[in-house]
C-alpha cells in the first residue's frame, strides 16, 4: 500500500484545468490501487503563509533550544513537512502564472524546504555541502500553462521556469522521479485547448493504471 498526498494550488475552482485533472488522476489511481489511502492539501483556497523572521529564527535554531514563540512559529511548518514525508506519491497541480508557479505553491515549498528536515547542510564536505534526505518518492505534476510551446525544442522553451524550478527544487530534497502532464492554449480555447486536455486526460489514465 502507497499513501498519496495530493495537492492544488489554483486559485480557480471548477475552472482550474489543473484542479480538476489532479481530482481524475487520484480517482483513477484509487481504482487501480484501492488499498492507497490519500491526504488532500488545498493550497488555492487554503494558503500557507510565507514564511517570516520568527520561522526563519525558529528554523536555524534547534528544537530543544525553541522558545514558546519558536515553536509557535514554526509549528505549520512541522505539520507540513510531517505531511509531505509520509507520503510515497504526489500528485500535485501546480498551474503557470508568469512563466513560473504561483505563490501559494512557492510559499509551501519555502514551508516545506527545511535545513535538519529535508535537507542537511554538511560544509566539511566541500564537494557535496547540501544532502537531500528524502528518497524513494515519486511525483505527478499537473500543469496548466495559457500558451503552449514551452517543452524542449519548443517557441517558448526559454520563458518556461515552471518545470525547471520544480525539477530543482525537488531534486534539491533528494526526489528526482518527476512526471509532468502538460495542458497548454487555455488562452486559445477551442480546439487547440481541447485536443490538449484530451491528451492530458489520455496520459492520465495510462500513469495512474500503471
Amino acid at each position: 500500500m502507497a499513501h498519496l498526498l495530493h495537492l492544488d494550488s489554483s486559485p480557480r475552482g471548477e475552472r482550474s484545468h489543473s484542479r480538476r485533472l489532479t481530482r481524475e488522476f487520484v480517482e483513477q489511481w484509487q481504482q487501480a490501487h484501492p488499498g492507497d489511502t490519500v491526504t488532500y492539501r488545498d493550497l488555492g483556497r487554503d494558503p500557507v503563509p510565507h514564511v517570516d523572521e520568527p520561522w526563519i529564527a525558529a528554523a536555524f535554531t534547534p528544537p530543544e533550544k525553541h522558545t514558546p514563540e519558536l515553536q509557535a512559529a514554526i509549528s505549520l511548518s512541522d505539520r507540513l513537512v510531517d505531511e509531505f514525508l509520509a507520503a510515497d506519491i504526489y500528485v500535485i497541480g501546480v498551474p503557470m502564472y508568469n512563466f513560473s508557479v504561483p505563490s501559494t505553491f512557492k510559499a509551501y515549498i519555502d514551508q516545506i524546504v527545511r535545513v535538519g528536515r529535508t535537507w542537511l547542510f554538511e560544509p566539511e564536505d566541500p564537494q557535496m555541502p547540501y544532502k537531500p534526505l528524502v528518497h524513494n518518492k515519486k511525483i505527478f505534476v499537473i500543469t496548466a500553462s495559457g500558451d503552449g510551446g514551452y517543452d524542449r525544442g519548443g517557441r517558448n522553451q526559454k520563458m518556461n521556469h515552471h518545470d525547471p524550478y520544480l525539477i530543482t527544487v525537488f531534486g534539491f530534497m533528494g526526489i528526482t522521479d518527476i512526471t509532468f502532464v502538460h495542458v497548454e492554449n487555455d488562452e486559445y480555447g477551442g480546439h487547440k485547448l481541447a485536443e490538449s486536455i484530451a491528451n492530458a486526460q489520455i496520459e492520465i489514465a495510462k500513469l495512474a493504471a500503471a
